[in-house]
């Protein structure tokens, strides 16, 4: 039973980073958004869209993680 409860809470976990990085993205994508509006294109616009996708790609690797951690509790 022990096993069963270490995976519960660290898919939890991992629901929580995933749930945090998504504020992330969409406050950053909001101020994309409004620098972009605003013509004001420059190196914080760049960085910021280089940002968001490094954060895309965390949230892609942590839903394979969640997906793969729910799949291992079938198997317990």
């Amino acid at each position: 039973m022990a096993r069963i409860d270490e995976i519960k809470e660290k898919i939890n976990w991992l629901k929580d980073l995933f749930k945090l990085l998504t504020m992330i993205f969409v406050g950053l994508v909001a101020g994309l958004s409004k620098l972009f509006l605003d013509k004001k294109i420059n190196l914080i616009f760049y960085l910021g869209i280089v940002v968001s996708v490094v954060i895309l790609i965390w949230l892609a690797i942590i839903a394979l993680k969640i997906n793969k951690n729910i799949k291992s509790l079938k198997d317990l």
